[in-house]
């Protein structure tokens, strides 16, 4: 008798997720020029009764993580890295704002590739629409 295929990670996690009867995972993306737009999704989702995950902070205003150069590349890439993987443990993605920029665009492509569900507050922005 065949033994039936090993389980993926992914249909591990989504076993886990059942089993631990959690609310839908919903991670935010989008420019950070929107995190006022991100915090109010937030509060909308989260009302909504989801778990959501977002981008932390803005790299755009002045802090000291990343005021040296070379420490702030690195750091741009600890975050896209964790980034991808809030959307790998995510059940759907929300694209937050009007624009959608290179950074966003590769969230998304990478979003849908893994067939997670994409929705935008600016249905318009969709690049694929």
């Amino acid at each position: 008798m065949s033994q039936p295929p090993p389980r993926t990670p992914e249909e591990k996690l989504a076993e886990a997720k059942e089993q631990l009867r959690l609310p839908r995972i919903v991670v935010i993306c989008g420019s950070t020029r929107f995190m006022t737009e991100m915090t109010e999704a937030d509060l909308r989702e989260t009302g909504a009764g989801r778990i959501v995950l977002k981008p932390g902070f803005d790299m755009r205003s002045p802090h000291g993580l990343w005021s040296d150069p070379a420490e702030a590349a690195a750091l741009r890439a600890r975050l896209g890295a964790l980034h991808r993987a809030k959307i790998r443990l995510a059940d759907e993605v929300l694209v937050v704002g009007a624009r959608i920029g290179d950074s966003t665009r590769a969230e998304i492509t990478y979003a849908r590739s893994l067939g997670k569900p994409v929705r935008f507050t600016h249905p318009e922005a969709d690049p694929d629409a």
